[in-house]
């Protein structure tokens, strides 16, 4: 049947589509694990840029028996390997890589021990996780086993005792309290943290894996929320700094006290730099909020009771983590609200610039006018003259020709005759004159 189903097409349907099968296996990409108490979870996560599946590869190969391990089955991002005394879970996300070493818990390590010591005990080749390729971001201890919870105040005093006697917080978990989880939140010498669980008898192996999953998964998306904590500190001093700018370009823009060009090159720049800055941070902020709600789903799948004068892992988180996604929040806002003002104050500045544009312009636009109306007065000027003159130079041509007549014996006076086409030929010079005008004007 599950050949028929991962076949890429069959009679009875079409071709599948490129990413059926991915998608359809995604809900199943990474499985709670079956834990049978008592274990011991040794976890850490690395920061995994840079770091290619090839090298984590290499890396999972130098496990016994691995060596024949091969790429391409790291392909699904979730690869689990059962060697002889211990289960090695690999899972890598976007921006870390998580180990999980699941094994038995000792012997002598049980609750009434007093800070116990864990790692000596890691099943694991020596070395194997110190050569891990990346940087670590968390590591935990978690030590999982099975004890009477009707006295949950007593159970909590022994666990104390496994902390060292560190102040913790803790929490029952599920509708009926059929687990105790506790930790302190704090980091040993050894760079890793601890956590116990304590579940009742009858708390089946996969119920363990899940509690497990959510108290590591809740640690470790806890660190990845603040990591956008230092960019938002160190952004906040040079936010304060552009919103001065900008609060002085503000008073520029209602006081005239500056030229256009230096306002608009000021806001330039500002712009520039809140951009950058959007571009640097943006998508750690938003990483920010999506871990804070995985946090939070977390937390509330673990469906915690309080046990009286201890604080749960719900109050604590939101004692101490809330404020540093609340200062993230806030720098994000203020950044987009930094950069939505500083469009406004462009607006304001193209809105006068444009103003003053269509001012000259109208002015402009006056000049030519007056200056075609001086050239129409000059050209009718001109053209009065040019009448004239033809008139004269046609009038001084027929008063010759008259004279050539008289000479040549014709009975005409030539002044009486040249004094009677003067008005005539004025009348036909301006109105060959006219005519040439209108052909003009009526040009396209």
């Amino acid at each position: 049947m599950d050949s028929e189903i991962n076949t890429p097409s069959s009679n009875l349907l079409p071709d599948n589509d490129a990413q059926r099968i991915l998608l359809h296996n995604e809900v199943h990409a990474r499985p709670s694990q079956r834990i049978q108490l008592p274990a011991l979870v040794i976890y850490v996560v690395v920061i995994n840029a840079g770091i290619t599946r090839e090298q984590e590869c290499e890396h999972l190969r130098r496990l016994p028996g691995q060596q024949a391990l091969m790429p391409e089955q790291l392909q699904n991002n979730f690869l689990q390997l059962y060697l002889q005394d211990y289960v090695l879970r690999w899972e890598r996300h976007t921006e870390f890589t998580r180990y999980a070493l699941l094994q038995h818990l000792p012997e002598n390590v049980q609750l009434g021990a007093i800070d116990p010591e864990l790692l000596a005990y890691i099943a694991l080749p020596q070395g194997w996780l110190a050569g891990i390729p990346g940087k670590t971001f968390a590591a935990i201890k978690l030590a999982m086993m099975e004890d009477e919870l009707s006295q949950a105040d007593k159970t909590l005093e022994q666990a104390r005792n496994w902390f060292g006697g560190n102040r913790v917080v803790a929490s029952l978990m599920g509708r009926e309290g059929y687990s105790l989880a506790v930790t302190d939140f704090r980091l040993r010498p050894s760079g890793f943290e601890r956590m116990l669980v304590i579940m009742s008898a009858d708390a089946s192996e996969t119920r363990a894996g899940r509690v497990a999953q959510r108290l590591l998964e809740i640690e470790t998306y806890r660190l990845m929320a603040l990591k956008g904590l230092p960019f938002a500190k160190r952004l906040i001093p040079e936010l304060t700094t552009a919103e001065q700018q900008l609060s002085d370009i503000t008073a520029q823009l209602e006081n005239k006290a500056s030229s256009d060009q230096e306002l608009l090159d000021t806001l330039i720049f500002l712009a520039a730099r809140i951009e950058r800055a959007t571009v640097e941070h943006g998508y750690r902020f938003a990483a920010t909020q999506a871990y804070n709600k995985l946090v939070i789903q977390r937390i509330s799948e673990l469906r915690e009771k309080a046990i009286p004068g201890t604080p749960t892992i719900g109050e604590f988180m939101q004692r101490r983590l809330s404020p540093a996604i609340a200062t993230v929040d806030a720098t994000a806002q203020r950044m987009s609200y930094l950069s939505a003002r500083v469009s406004r104050a462009s607006a304001l500045l193209r809105t006068r610039v444009d103003i003053q544009t269509e001012t000259q312009n109208q002015q402009l636009l006056e000049k030519l006018t007056r200056g075609q109306e001086l050239q129409l007065r000059l050209q009718s000027t001109v053209e009065g003259l040019s009448i004239a003159a033809i008139s004269y130079y046609v009038i001084s041509l027929l008063l010759y020709l008259a004279k050539a007549g008289k000479a040549a014996g014709l009975p005409i006076q030539p002044e009486l005759l040249t004094g009677l086409m003067i008005p005539v030929v004025v009348w036909l010079v301006w109105r060959a004159t006219r005519r040439i005008h209108d052909k003009f004007f009526k040009l396209p």
